[in-house]
């Protein structure tokens, strides 16, 4: 079978002082299968859009803020992923510059400054908590993530940096 993923952006916004993380707390739909957890910034790129524009376009339509400085952390292979076991290729951004006010609120749920070191006490995918350190680690080198899921969670685990 042809492996034909769904591309998507994960930006994770730092605040000016780069303590805190914006978080959105998915409680906007109840029909949301993130529904009760908290995740960074991002979406589906879209057809005419390269992935770094995709990334501008999701922090601007989430949160109102315009980015002026990311590096992209990483890339991830999520196989078998969600309730429809769909394949996602996930490509991990850290957002260290923007302009603007965050909103408070969008679609989706509400959105948060959330301490680094308090990132792994939030309810999120149980996956987030295996590649989120790569995300804010000193090393600058992009890792690159595989990990299939099945039956709702994290069947494994790999990464590769070069």
């Amino acid at each position: 079978m042809p492996y034909c993923p769904i591309l998507s952006t994960l930006g994770f916004v730092l605040s000016p002082d780069g303590t805190q993380v914006l978080m959105t707390h998915r409680i906007g739909r109840r029909d949301d299968e993130q529904f009760g957890k908290y995740n960074g910034l991002g979406g589906r790129v879209e057809r005419d859009e390269d992935v770094g524009a995709g990334m501008v376009r999701e922090i601007r339509e989430e949160a109102g803020i315009e980015v002026v400085r990311m590096q992209l952390r990483g890339t991830i292979n999520w196989t078998g992923f969600g309730p429809s076991g769909q394949d996602w290729l996930g490509f991990i951004f850290l957002i260290a510059g923007f302009t603007g006010t965050p909103h408070e609120r969008n679609d989706e749920g509400t959105l948060s400054w959330v301490a680094r070191e308090r990132l792994p006490e939030l309810p999120m995918w149980e996956g987030d908590r295996l590649f989120l350190p790569l995300v804010f680690d000193a090393d600058p080198r992009p890792f690159h993530g595989f990990m299939p899921y099945a039956n709702g969670r994290p069947a494994g685990w790999s990464f590769s940096r070069f």
